[in-house]
């Protein structure tokens, strides 16, 4: 190398401060390859990330125009050299790449490469790419290779370095996509629980205007305003789980005041009688008391939708530090087992999940003919 020990040591300090500075697969792939291609004063440099099927799963280049890389057409297949690099696992240093016995040609449009130096990147026995570089800039004589040994040992610890950032970045994706798989499990959660309970209370309503609206015009005008009530709740309430917000009534009237709100909606929406009580309930820490809600709304829609009950009473009490949270109605009741051992009813598996997210319990006790009572306790703040 041309460079000082001194620059030579700054530059490779710069080039693993870059590597461990992203995040992004693709942009560690791209660093890694700049940074050896400057580090090693090559004209070309690329690597390839195998997949299990015979290609790569991501090939990157330095040196080659996009014009010229969309000239070259697809991307390699593991075979010659490359093949040779992934499969013994062992540094190539080449006068002629042109002359090597493995060399299988290339497409029209790809640039002559000569002397070649690469290595493969390993994580403990796996090896997880392909490093090379080709055409190093600088005077040799006809036959011989400009990368020396020194040039492979610092591509040997660039490969190393590589090794661990790329093995970073896969983690922090991986990480991501499980966030990202966990909101959408939450954001239908929420769509679930809150938006299908309101627009249910909106159909019925509604139906109820209509039966209304000849023999008795003006409880159909109060019905129709209540439509109209449901309809922007349930709009506020989709806003407020696509932006991860508590449902809109929480921030403003409090756990108390919004169950008794939303019993007094029901109760003149459905034939059901539906009552609520509550009893020296303190303040609870935000995610607690939409759970509770949550798990409330759920628990109501079956009750209505389904159990064929008279009456159904939402009770919210104090219990120590925490609260209490019971909705029972006069049903037809279900087996809690067999419905466990079917796989079904997606809404008990919201409300255990709402449930234990916040640290609470939920227990179900219903049989054929006795009714349902859905308990959630929670253990405060």
């Amino acid at each position: 190398m041309s460079q000082g020990p001194r620059s030579g040591l700054a530059a490779v300090s710069s080039a693993l401060l870059a590597m461990s500075r992203h995040l992004e697969v693709r942009d560690v792939l791209k660093t890694i390859v700049a940074s050896a291609r400057e580090l090693l004063d090559a004209q070309y440099a690329a690597l390839g990330v195998p997949d299990d099927h015979g290609g790569f799963a991501q090939f990157v280049v330095d040196g080659v125009s996009d014009a010229q890389w969309k000239a070259i057409g697809p991307l390699p297949r593991q075979h010659g050299i490359l093949a040779a690099m992934l499969k013994d696992a062992k540094p190539q240093r080449l006068a002629d790449v042109r002359t090597d016995p493995r060399f299988e040609g290339w497409p029209s449009a790809h640039p002559d490469l000569a002397d070649f130096l690469g290595l493969p990147i390993r994580d403990g026995d796996e090896v997880i790419g392909a490093l090379f570089l080709a055409n190093k800039n600088c005077p040799k004589p006809e036959g011989t290779c400009g990368f020396t040994a020194d040039d492979e040992e610092l591509l040997s610890i660039l490969a190393q370095h590589a090794a661990i950032a790329l093995t970073n970045a896969r983690l922090y994706e991986r990480s991501r996509e499980l966030t990202i798989a966990e909101e959408r499990s939450r954001l239908a959660h929420e769509l679930h629980d809150a938006v299908s309970q309101k627009l249910f209370s909106l159909r019925l309503t509604a139906q109820a205007a209509t039966a209304l609206i000849d023999r008795d015009p003006a409880r159909a005008k109060g019905e129709l305003q209540q439509v109209a009530a449901l309809a922007a709740e349930a709009a506020d309430e989709l806003r407020a789980a696509v932006v991860e917000l508590r449902p809109a009534a929480l921030d403003e009237d409090g756990l108390v005041a919004t169950l008794r709100t939303q019993a007094q909606v029901l109760d003149r929406a459905h034939t059901a009688h539906v009552t609520f009580t509550a009893h020296g309930v303190r303040a609870l820490p935000a995610a607690q008391e939409e759970a509770l809600l949550r798990v409330a709304q759920e628990a109501l829609h079956n009750a209505l939708r389904h159990s064929g009950a008279d009456r159904v009473d939402v009770t919210l009490a104090r219990r120590g530090s925490g609260a209490v949270l019971r909705v029972t109605d006069d049903g037809g009741g279900f087996d809690p087992h067999a419905i466990r051992r079917a796989g079904r009813h997606l809404g008990l598996v919201s409300m255990r999940d709402r449930a234990g997210g916040v640290g609470g319990t939920l227990t179900v006790e219903s049989a054929p003919g006795k009714g349902t009572t859905i308990e959630m306790e929670v253990p405060g703040g």
